[in-house]
């Protein structure tokens, strides 16, 4: 019986021992070395005083290790409380206070940075190190895994206990922590394994970072069923190719420009893909010219996930990729897909009355793999899950066959390569700086990236500072991959009768690649 995530890892262990749960560059390595590791672990962490839904929180790029520490979170009740490795210290920090983990493990080259950050976290007792040398601060991860008991710690998790704390970032700029369940993961991994129709012989590849839910939800989906995951440290598009064919990867989940990416390596007519049936794709829509030179080189393998950390989930499956369809074929490729099993949608208007087709309101899902809630934030929390139903602030609308449109979002989110970026994020960050008099952040198409982040932005009196200038500043407040792209110098912002930004007029005046101010 699967109750929690901890028994996938002990029916794998019992079920297929000796089978392949991980590729990792040219290590393999099995469903019995996955349980036997992560109960060491699970072990280790208990003798230092975690129990239950205690925290515990990781920094790394995708390894072994970190897999290895989901999986003692899984076994003994701990809370994996993960970390964007690409945030900038300040947010590290708040992150870290927040979610107030006893220990941090992390890999060797974040050393540095979290010995900078540390005097600020006086509640973590534990610091872990993997990946090359510990510093004297910190305990090695081998050397503390050679104190656990092969039999694990003494305590297991219930179906209802937290498993993932995942912080993704709100409309005020500060992020909020999700919670997530043993329940709703398991159910997560159903939709998944459902969805793209995971079966035991499936070899699925990541690169996406586990610390986001996308790859981490298909990596338990994977191994619900009791398939081999290709995992890698991060994304090089000629080592992905090389793994594809190398170990006949049947399924591959990337970003839209991942996926340009690897079409675009001079090889790629070259090599042999056939094993792989599925490019599970998420983040985006695909554009139609990619898609177009995508289906022509490889066949129908393309498939749309739409979904979010705090849960739901739609569909655009792989015979609905029709680019040379009816134009109803083709306009639905600008869909998000319909609703998956178990999963509901419905659109609403700000009172909370449902709309009708093609009638633009917020969208509202509901389904068992939703959050729990907001970590520290009861009130973000109700706001979210009221009435049953998740308010997922984005706004769209259905068609009369259930394909869910997006037309805008209430959060102001850009998707950039994949990454959610937050507008109100990128303009407290901009407005500490102080040649900024006022600041408004929106996202421009661009032909790479899906969306770029453009600042538009107005001086104080007599105060100068570059574009360039602007943008290195941007990097020391927020996570890199956050700044702008471009920079917009303007006398004044666009505002409502209310005072506010209008970021409509903002959008028009200043949207479209290549715009200039003064």
């Amino acid at each position: 019986m699967i109750e929690t995530l901890g028994d996938i890892l002990r029916n794998n262990a019992h079920k297929f021992p000796d089978e392949v749960a991980y590729v990792y560059g040219d290590r393999r390595v099995t469903f019995r070395d996955v349980h036997e590791r992560a109960n060491l672990l699970a072990s280790a962490l208990y003798e230092k005083g975690l129990r239950q839904q205690d925290r515990v929180s990781i920094l790394s790029q995708n390894t072994l290790e970190f897999m290895e520490a989901f999986g003692a979170c899984e076994l003994a009740g701990f809370i994996a409380a993960t970390v964007n490795f690409r945030l900038a210290p300040p947010e590290l920090i708040y992150i870290l206070t927040d979610s107030t983990p006893r220990v941090l493990i992390f890999e060797a080259q974040y050393a540095e940075t979290v010995e900078k950050i540390k005097g600020s976290l006086p509640h973590i007792e534990t610091y872990v190190c993997f990946g090359g040398t510990a510093p004297e601060w910190a305990l090695d991860y081998e050397t503390l895994l050679a104190t656990g008991n092969a039999a694990g710690a003494p305590i297991r998790p219930l179906p209802d206990d937290i498993m993932h704390l995942i912080y993704t970032s709100g409309t005020t700029g500060r992020p909020k922590g999700v919670m997530r369940s043993h329940r709703g993961d398991i159910a997560i991994a159903q939709l998944m394994a459902t969805e793209l129709g995971l079966i035991v012989s499936d070899r699925l590849q990541l690169m996406m970072p586990v610390f986001h839910v996308g790859a981490r939800f298909l990596q338990l989906g994977m191994h619900l069923r009791g398939g081999s995951v290709v995992l890698h440290h991060d994304f090089k598009p000629a080592e992905i190719l090389d793994a594809i064919v190398r170990e006949k990867v049947t399924m591959t989940h990337m970003a839209p420009t991942m996926v340009q990416a690897v079409l675009n390596l001079p090889q790629i007519e070259e090599v042999d893909l056939s094993a792989l049936h599925t490019i599970c794709y998420s983040a985006a829509p695909m554009p139609v010219p990619l898609l177009r030179r995508g289906l022509k080189l490889l066949g129908p393998v393309f498939l749309q996930l739409y979904g979010m950390t705090e849960g739901g989930g739609t569909t655009l499956h792989k015979r609905q990729h029709k680019p040379d369809g009816s134009p109803e074929d083709i306009k639905r490729l600008g869909s998000i897909g319909q609703a998956a099993p178990n999963v509901d949608v419905k659109i609403v208007d700000d009172e909370g009355r449902e709309l009708p087709v093609g009638q633009p309101g917020e969208i509202l899902t509901r389904t068992a793999s939703h959050m729990v809630g907001y970590w520290n934030n009861s009130a973000a929390t109700i706001a979210a899950l009221r009435d049953g139903w998740y308010h997922t602030g984005d706004l769209g609308y259905l068609d009369d066959q259930g394909f869910l449109y997006l037309v805008d979002r209430k959060k102001d989110m850009i998707i950039s390569g994949g990454e959610n970026i937050y507008s109100r994020e990128v303009e407290e960050a901009l407005a500490t700086h102080p040649a900024i008099q006022d600041v408004a952040v929106i996202g421009v198409k661009d032909e790479y990236w899906g969306e770029a982040v453009r600042a538009v932005s107005v001086l104080g009196d007599g105060l100068t500072v570059s574009e360039s200038e602007l943008i290195e500043y941007c990097k020391t407040q927020i996570a890199s991959y956050k700044k702008p792209k471009s920079i917009v110098f303007v006398d004044e912002l666009p505002r409502l009768p209310s005072g506010k930004i209008n970021k409509v007029v903002l959008r028009q005046l200043y949207g479209a690649p290549g715009v200039k101010g003064n």
